[in-house]
């Protein structure tokens, strides 16, 4: 899908908010989805299973289903909501919405077309890297239903960067409206090299990806890999990194998924790296490290999800467009279950709202909730676009 096809595609396009009937028929249609994955689907066929099985299975059950066009005609029909005072433009790409799944959850791509049936604005799918990579030993996650959270430690598991962007690339040319990132990162194995080695392991995958989707994340703050984070350790790794990026010409823009727990000064000096490259935006931010107040085995291994990062992200998120203005797009990551609070991140600085622990806690019709509770919210505070709540409350 070009970006010209979607923006004529959301000219001539009909929208439930503005059909009484598709409206009510998909509001209590969402409604009984939500009962449904609450007190049958969650308990009898997720966590029921050990959090690694439970995420074959829901990938499996992806691959099934986008092969029964009437199931996805039933859900485009019957969850996907559309508002026009959801359509937003950032850097350039134009979104039905700005609800997007973050990377992390669809490794190898398997889930685009389920999404766009859905009704996801974006998917960014990956981390992919140069090489297939298996990743670290198992168990990859762990549930933290008390924090909302999830465990992680996969250590970018996924079939490399090659097969992964020819996927990512035939799921945005055929979708109907999500626009499809690709987020790249350097590969976790035993050939892992010196600082030059892991900059060609980026550039490897930056040229593959380079104008065969919407928009590029590059991922440097990965917490679960042997190599650790080189690129976040000083603004000269950061330089030496996007100097060689910046060879790669590429038309769709670039984020750069940082990580949550850098002091600001430091994060600062990261971000004035940043500023001088060819970067457009920012993802705020990876996983938390920090588990201080948190009842959680110290032998389970990784960054948490979910609801441990939501003050924090939603901090930094503030903290970046006060210091940075409209510099950086900005995707805020992390701890988003609600309306209220996707809301709360668009007026902190969010151009973009990405998540995963939703799906897993509440149901992956909650993308359907989100969107309708933020363009009540929006309304309700007199705005005519999502892009006019941005940043609202920092300036």
């Amino acid at each position: 899908m070009t970006d010209m096809t979607n923006a004529a595609d959301m000219a001539d396009k009909t929208y439930v908010s503005e059909n009484f009937w598709h409206d009510a028929v998909n509001k209590a249609t969402t409604d009984l989805f939500t009962f449904g994955y609450k007190h049958i689907i969650q308990p009898n066929f997720v966590f029921n299973l050990p959090p690694d099985e439970a995420h074959e299975s829901m990938l499996k059950f992806c691959e099934v289903t986008k092969k029964v066009p009437p199931l996805m005609w039933a859900c485009r029909t019957m969850l996907n909501y559309s508002d026009p005072i959801l359509e937003t433009e950032v850097m350039g790409v134009q979104f039905a919405n700005p609800f997007g799944l973050s990377a992390g959850l669809d490794k190898n791509c398997d889930m685009p077309v389920l999404l766009d049936n859905a009704g996801f604005g974006f998917e960014t799918v990956g981390s992919t890297t140069s090489r297939p990579c298996q990743g670290n030993p198992k168990p990859w996650f762990h549930r933290l239903p008390e924090y909302d959270s999830m465990m992680v430690h996969v250590g970018l598991a996924n079939m490399g960067s090659d097969k992964v962007i020819d996927r990512a690339e035939q799921a945005w040319r055929s979708a109907r409206e999500m626009q499809m990132s690709v987020s790249i990162a350097r590969t976790n194995d035993d050939k892992v090299g010196d600082l030059d080695e892991g900059i060609e392991d980026y550039c490897i995958s930056m040229r593959r990806a380079a104008g065969r989707t919407a928009m590029v994340e590059v991922n440097i703050s990965c917490p679960n890999t042997t190599a650790g984070e080189p690129f976040t350790a000083s603004p000269e790794n950061l330089d030496k990194l996007f100097t060689e990026l910046d060879k790669v010409e590429r038309p769709q823009p670039t984020l750069v998924k940082m990580p949550l727990n850098k002091p600001w000064g430091e994060m600062r000096e990261l971000l004035d790296v940043l500023a001088a490259h060819n970067v457009q935006g920012v993802s705020l931010a990876n996983l938390q490290k920090d588990r201080n107040g948190l009842d959680i085995p110290r032998d389970w291994e990784g960054g948490l999800s979910g609801g441990p990062c939501t003050r924090a992200s939603e901090a930094l998120v503030a903290q970046v467009r006060r210091a940075y203005g409209s510099r950086f797009a900005i995707a805020g990551i992390g701890g988003v279950f609600t309306a209220e609070q996707a809301y709360s991140r668009i007026r902190a600085g969010a151009d973009l709202v990405m998540f995963i622990s939703l799906l897993m806690y509440r149901g992956p019709q909650q993308i359907t909730v989100l969107k309708r509770g933020l363009a009540e919210l929006l309304r309700r505070d007199g705005f005519a676009h999502v892009s006019d709540a941005v940043g609202v409350d920092v300036e």
